[in-house]
């Protein structure tokens, strides 16, 4: 069997045997350790430290990188763009890069981390009141903050000139850099933010975690969870034993397994759901701003006559400088993100393949995706928005020989994709219930993009930590009370 704990030296993080998991039962079993899966992890061992619960972690990858690629030293954005793409899985008929390893999609992710709109939120599962508290939380446990790019002159500029044109609502952008300074003797030795920091928090209380093991199916008799089917790269089975399962394996991930599993329900796989994504890019002059020049990235964020969102990040790969020198140029490229809101239909979808087997015995996804007329609706507005906010930022697009100034990209390529095991009341049109739990399962819970039930326009990462905490919590109070 594949192990990354045989040689207990080489290793960052300590790991457990899958044999060794096989002889236990655990009080709960996290699937995936990305951002859903580690704060899940990080919020059960600062409610549980010390209980004596027995809690463990099945991750389908390996230790891949010990933080987020921008910590390392030597990194370039060419470089960070290869390893990342060498590591990548890609969906079929969606391009939307998966990463299998600890920490998952948090070791290349961008860091911006804005709140859902209120607007957007409004028709959820869950009161705003307590949206807010752990947004409130998650920002927190991931030194998210508008700090970073403050005092830049490219910053300061460009944000002035969208506020007196037309933008008086953009803002610095939230990311979760950890800009404190150091502490007591604590050094913040990772300010990029991966789920590798709670991972390492979480060391301060016992539990098992294992790699290379790819969770297969959840098992479950009589209505409630009983462990989970595990598979290892050399073929081997394995049955690891819980009394409540957290699946955080992704949008595409999770639903797989529910749907490989045999667990009934209508939403299971349906409503896969993203931003419509477009980009453009921008040149400014240098000589237009005076030093400091620094990092730039504002969000312009949505309102009612505007259903999406933009961000302006730059200059080129100059964003996250360590050691490398900036050179003196007179141009400068800047980019554009636009987030656009898509509807959450039930035909777009997963579904397995029973013709189409994988290497570990588990049929490959058949994903079935298309934007409506009223998400091509919002995509002509944001086309145009993109412009319009680069001309009140002073910065002029420029078309490539093959794309115009501001052009979508594919599917699934922003890396948002939520919506596969959105929650909600409603059996047929949600698959957990507002907890992330599978209606009709006891302890099945889902803690990833895929519970999220309606897209929005902000990036998702924020809103999946805040609701894994939420579920964390419910998990504590309601299934792991004596």
């Amino acid at each position: 069997m594949r192990n990354d704990s045989a040689s207990r030296t080489a290793q960052w993080l300590p790991l457990a045997s899958l044999e060794d998991m096989a002889d236990k039962e655990y009080d709960v079993l996290v699937v995936g350790t990305g951002a859903g899966g580690g704060a899940m992890l990080w919020r059960l061992l600062e409610r549980l430290g010390g209980s004596g619960k027995k809690i463990g972690v099945l991750e389908r990858g390996g230790l891949l990188l010990p933080t987020h690629v921008w910590n390392i030293a030597t990194m370039s954005d060419a470089l960070a763009d290869s390893m990342f793409l060498d590591a990548a899985s890609m969906p079929p008929d969606f391009l939307s890069p998966q990463i299998y390893a600890i920490g998952g999609r948090t070791l290349f992710w961008g860091l911006a981390a804005p709140r859902m709109s209120l607007s957007d939120l409004a028709g959820w599962p869950v009161p705003l009141r307590e949206m807010n508290d752990y947004y409130r939380l998650a920002e927190k446990i991931m030194a998210v903050s508008a700090e970073y790019t403050r005092g830049s002159s490219l910053e300061d500029i460009v944000l002035k000139r969208l506020q007196g044109s037309g933008y008086p609502d953009a803002i610095d952008a939230p990311l979760a850099i950890n800009v404190e300074p150091t502490k007591f003797g604590v050094v913040n030795s990772n300010p990029f933010f991966s789920s590798i920091v709670w991972l390492a928090e979480a060391l301060n209380a016992p539990f098992d975690l294992a790699v290379h093991s790819r969770v297969t199916e959840a098992v479950t008799e009589k209505g409630r969870t009983v462990g989970v089917c595990v598979r290892t790269p050399d073929g081997r089975n394995a049955f690891i034993k819980a009394k409540n399962v957290v699946l955080a394996a992704s949008t595409f991930g999770s639903p797989q397994i529910l749907l490989q599993s045999g667990i009934e329900g209508a939403a299971i796989g349906r409503y896969l759901t993203n931003h419509s994504r477009v980009m453009g890019f921008g040149i400014v002059r240098r000589e237009e701003f005076p030093e400091v020049f620094g990092p730039l990235h504002i969000i312009i964020p949505p309102r009612e006559d505007r259903p999406y969102q933009i961000q302006i990040a730059g200059p080129d790969g100059y964003f996250k400088v360590q050691k490398r020198i900036q050179p003196l140029q007179p141009e400068w490229g800047v980019a554009f993100y636009g987030s656009g809101r898509v509807e959450s239909r039930r035909d777009n979808r997963i579904e397995l393949d029973p013709a189409d087997i994988d290497e570990d015995g588990v049929p490959k996804l058949k994903i079935r995706f298309a934007y409506s007329e009223k998400d091509q609706a919002v995509i002509d507005l944001l086309l145009q928005g993109v412009r319009d906010a680069a001309a009140a930022a002073g910065i002029a697009l420029v078309a490539e020989t093959d794309r115009p100034d501001a052009y979508l990209l594919d599917p699934g390529l922003e890396n948002h994709e939520i919506g596969t095991c959105r929650m909600g009341v409603d059996p047929q049109t949600s698959a957990t219930n507002p907890y992330g739990r599978i209606h009709g399962v006891e302890g099945l819970f889902v803690a990833d993009n895929s519970v999220i039930p309606t897209s929005g326009t902000a990036n998702p990462t924020l809103t999946t930590v805040a609701l894994a905490l939420r579920t964390a919590d419910h998990i504590v109070r309601h299934r792991l009370q004596a």
